[in-house]
């Protein structure tokens, strides 16, 4: 069992005095699997994306639409992409598509926009890790395959490599309908941060 100090929390936070002294806080052995993750995300989103890009000292926000859709194991494009990287297609799990569209305040002329296959390859041992590939990277417009771990808290962490960046991105759920996304470009030997990035994602539950 944790303990927390709510008193002492909301007496630094608030200058509010409980009666109470501690409060237990039950730990449950529950984990979120790959597939419930992917499938929580699945939907439109609309996503607020602060970002500092510390190599020319500017800030940007960009807002956009996602459009997550889920694909067969066996659709063409799956099939493609994990015979380009000499990976049997069957040992692939919960393939999906990622489209957005938005526009940034750097550049309010520029229409922000692109799609791209993901396909997770869990590892046999443990499937909480493993490979994603994506035939579009995030820090370079490249085919791409990254490593990612589902931590025991539900957060997804993708680390991709490429030849001049380095991307980690941490994804997690505030509520089914709320995500939130930390993103870092690093240079190529992880010594630097070039960008830091912090989006909000909001389930669009209506048809518009």
């Amino acid at each position: 069992m944790r303990t927390l100090q709510i008193q002492v929390l909301l007496k630094s936070c608030f200058n509010y005095q409980l009666p109470i002294t501690n409060y237990q806080l039950p730990i449950t052995n529950y984990q979120m699997q790959l597939s419930e993750f992917i499938d929580r995300s699945i939907g439109k989103w609309r996503s607020q994306r602060s970002a500092h890009h510390l190599a020319f000292s500017h800030f940007e926000e960009v807002r956009s639409r996602i459009d997550i859709v889920a694909l067969n194991a066996d659709d063409a494009e799956v099939v493609e992409l994990c015979r380009s990287y000499n990976i049997d297609p069957a040992t692939a799990a919960h393939p999906f598509r990622m489209s957005w569209e938005g526009e940034s305040d750097w550049d309010e002329k520029e229409v922000l926009e692109g799609s791209c296959v993901l396909v997770p390859v869990p590892n046999v041992e443990n499937p909480a890790e493993g490979k994603l590939l994506r035939d579009r990277g995030y820090a370079e417009t490249v085919p791409a395959v990254g490593r990612y771990e589902l931590t025991e808290d539900g957060t997804f962490i993708l680390i991709t490599e490429y030849d001049r960046a380095a991307a980690e991105e941490r994804i997690w759920f505030g509520t089914p309908n709320l995500r939130f996304r930390v993103s870092l470009i690093k240079t190529s030997d992880g010594a630097g941060v070039t960008t830091a990035s912090f989006s909000s994602e909001i389930r669009c539950l209506s048809a518009n």
